[in-house]
């Protein structure tokens, strides 16, 4: 595969990240696929969140930890996700209240921190990336989102304690552990050099340990870590996928004539656990291999845990298919695009310059 193809596979997989992210973040959690209907039609585009959010449990979630709980603690609103506090209290209050169409969550505003990092010091360093994540997330201001998922909740719990950043992820592995939203940030270590799946994975699994102490996840992490690599440097989409998903006892083949819904909903499950949102994402990414658009915008209308699951399928995407097969229209829509694009070409300027025509070195 030549230079000028990775390169584009490299760049789409990163935009993907934030284009995926960026048109679910409205319908974010909605488990009623006819609530999304009923509230944007059919999505095509990015939208702002509506005030009111269906299915919302923001007011049973647990602001001083992980999972749900009471709004006593003051992680939430204090070190975290400044001001935010009290959205967490009421009924009905959308995760993502307040944001912009074409603005990125947490998660994937996080994927942009590694990226700049990666960047600045023009390789990977998990003490580097924690340095900038506690930096990041205790400050004022760093960012819109008023949600922020059980593993940062968690950290930041940890790290208020006393605990230093290395270990702010160690606990014991429970049911908000292992969810996908833990690759959100893995697309760039992954990609962050071209020296093979074996180095590509230790990275993911590195980066993935600083926030998240799962067996199960990192077993997950692998088999993305590969993939993305695999797909960045010239592996087939639907060969790839159908790969993964029959070693998990899947034929992806099969399940490509029925309806999404069903699919996501019913025969895997379309909240943010590992095992109903990985082969989710496999399954979406083989039925629409050829085609990004479609394949967003699938995630996005399926509902369920559509951000984080489509982030992941989104690097999958643009990893498969490339920046140039990328619709103009979805790159330029995102709140942040310039910002974002200028990431993207600093990163490949500093970690990919021999994939870069002299011209532009």
């Amino acid at each position: 595969m030549d230079k000028a193809a990775v390169l584009d596979r490299v760049r789409g997989a990163l935009w993907g990240i934030f284009i995926a992210d960026a048109l679910s973040m409205p319908v974010h959690w909605y488990y009623n696929p006819n609530d999304i209907r009923r509230d944007f039609g059919v999505i095509e585009t990015y939208q702002a969140p509506k005030a009111r959010h269906p299915s919302s449990i923001m007011s049973v979630s647990n602001t001083g930890g992980h999972g749900r709980g009471g709004q006593s603690g003051r992680i939430i609103g204090d070190v975290i996700n400044h001001g935010k506090h009290d959205f967490w209290g009421k009924s009905g209050v959308h995760y993502h209240q307040g944001m912009k169409a074409g603005e990125n969550t947490l998660n994937a505003i996080c994927a942009r921190l590694v990226t700049r990092t990666i960047t600045r010091d023009k390789g990977y360093s998990a003490a580097s990336f924690l340095q900038e994540y506690v930096r990041f997330m205790t400050t004022p201001g760093s960012h819109n989102d008023t949600y922020a998922e059980s593993f940062h909740r968690d950290f930041f719990k940890n790290w208020a304690a006393g605990v230093p950043p290395e270990r702010c992820s160690q606990g014991t592995e429970g049911h908000n552990t292992a969810q996908i939203g833990g690759f959100v940030m893995l697309p760039p270590v992954i990609l962050a050099k071209l020296d093979g799946p074996a180095a590509a994975k230790e990275r993911a699994l590195k980066h993935l340990g600083n926030t998240h102490e799962s067996r199960k996840l990192a077993g997950y992490a692998e088999k993305y870590a590969e993939l993305i690599y695999g797909l960045a440097t010239g592996a087939d989409l639907r060969t790839a996928t159908s790969s993964l998903a029959s070693g998990m006892g899947i034929n992806l083949e099969q399940l490509v004539p029925y309806d999404d819904i069903r699919i996501v909903h019913s025969t895997f499950g379309s909240a943010c656990y590992i095992e109903d949102s990985f082969p989710s994402m496999l399954y979406l990414s083989y039925k629409y291999a050829d085609s990004f658009e479609k394949a967003v915008l699938a995630n996005t209308n399926v509902g369920g845990e559509n951000c984080h699951r489509g982030a992941a399928l989104g690097a999958v995407m643009g990893a498969a298919l490339g920046e140039s097969r990328i619709p103009a229209r979805l790159i330029s829509g995102l709140h942040d695009s310039a910002a974002i694009k200028a990431e993207i070409d600093a990163y490949v300027t500093a970690l990919h310059a021999d994939l870069l025509p002299k011209a532009e070195l």
